[in-house]
């Protein structure tokens, strides 16, 4: 063989030596990302829609207040008031996320952006109900009451990736005070959330005499199965209600709170561990045991509710109403339903529909 051709078959060996290289480090690569981005094979939200400002660098997205929110077509007025609400009382930077199904899409882009709130910074994802399966009690009155966009609030970290901290709102709420207020709150050490306790809230200090009982564990959880026995909680526990919630999203993360909360929302569709009791607040008992004894408080303030339930116009007086920095219209009795406690108050930030389609009901009935 000559010279010539022995430093072909060189440079080939050493060609293919170069490839195999370059090949397993591709493949190294490969891994790394995987183990770097746990989220990939998951159903994930579809982003659909980018306000203005949203898409620009992630510096100026941590600098900003993180608001997540559902919204429902037929409460879709709701939203409306919420945002305008949290916008118009603060001069910061918030941006909100509003998680949605693909029905309601176009109908809350037009009220978006032929009103007032065109200048809001927002972006909208779609729900993926996939992420439900096998999740939901197989009770008929369960999934009844079962709305799947109540159970965004779960997700937060996957809906808000690039951010330490965030805030979940229900949308029947009106936020009174300025929101940077209640962003700026700390949270103890390893807590991933703050809740308003239903023992120290104002809704309970603002009750007159006699008008109502306060919540436990007992109301949510049934103690008497063995699934819950073995988590040692007392059923006499105070519990919070997770329709304001101000959350740790590095903690959430790193604590699996997601998959907690998704563990036992499996299991309950096995046991049925929840309270026969329970009306329509299905997503609480999950919350209720992740954070037991594991959650800050939120000042009370911050969270005045029972405005939808019967009789709550006799729980407070317009003055402490004026002075709350959040109500909540939580119950069945909405604001802009036909009967409702202080819903002057809600229609003062209500923004009419600019497509005719959603009327608060005591308007159309006028």
């Amino acid at each position: 063989m000559t010279l010539r051709r022995v430093n072909g078959v060189l440079l080939v060996l050493l060609a293919v030596a170069i490839l195999i290289i370059v090949h397993r480090n591709l493949l190294n690569l490969s891994d790394f990302l995987d183990r770097e981005n746990p989220d990939a094979g998951q159903i994930l939200p579809f982003e659909a829609e980018l306000s203005p400002g949203v898409g620009e660098k992630t510096e100026r997205k941590r600098d900003g207040i993180p608001v997540l929110i559902t919204a429902t077509e037929d409460r879709l007025g709701a939203v409306i008031v919420a945002m305008n609400s949290v916008s118009q009382n603060s001069k910061a930077n918030v941006v909100f996320t509003i998680v949605t199904l693909n029905d309601t899409v176009d109908h809350l882009k037009a009220w978006i952006s032929k009103t007032t709130l065109k200048n809001v910074k927002y972006k909208i994802v779609i729900f993926q109900p996939e992420l439900l399966n096998g999740k939901l009690s197989k009770d008929p009155k369960m999934l009844e009451a079962a709305k799947p966009l109540t159970f965004a609030r779960f997700y937060l970290p996957m809906y808000i990736p690039e951010v330490e901290k965030a805030i979940y709102l229900d949308d029947d709420v009106v936020v009174q005070g300025d929101i940077q207020e209640l962003y700026e709150m700390n949270l103890k050490p390893g807590h991933a959330a703050a809740f308003s306790d239903d023992c120290d809230s104002a809704s309970a200090k603002g009750i007159i005499r006699g008008a109502g009982n306060q919540n436990n564990y007992m109301g949510f959880l049934d103690f008497k199965k063995e699934a819950i026995k073995k988590l040692g909680m007392k059923a006499n526990t105070c519990s919070f209600n997770p329709g304001v919630i101000v959350a740790n999203l590095t903690e959430w993360k790193n604590q699996n709170i997601t998959q907690q909360l998704e563990k036992w929302m499996e299991l309950n569709s096995q046991e049925d561990l929840y309270s026969n009791t329970l009306a329509e607040s299905i997503t609480t008992p999950p919350l209720l045991i992740v954070f037991y004894k594991r959650h800050s408080s939120i000042n009370p303030m911050w969270h005045v509710r029972h405005l939808g339930i019967t009789g709550a116009g006799n729980r407070y007086s317009p003055q402490y109403v004026s002075t709350a920095k959040l109500l909540h219209w939580n119950g069945h009795y909405k604001p802009w339903g036909r009967t409702s406690s202080f819903s002057g108050v809600w229609d003062q930030w209500f923004i009419p529909d600019p497509t005719g389609k959603f009327h608060p009901v005591r308007r159309h009935a006028d």
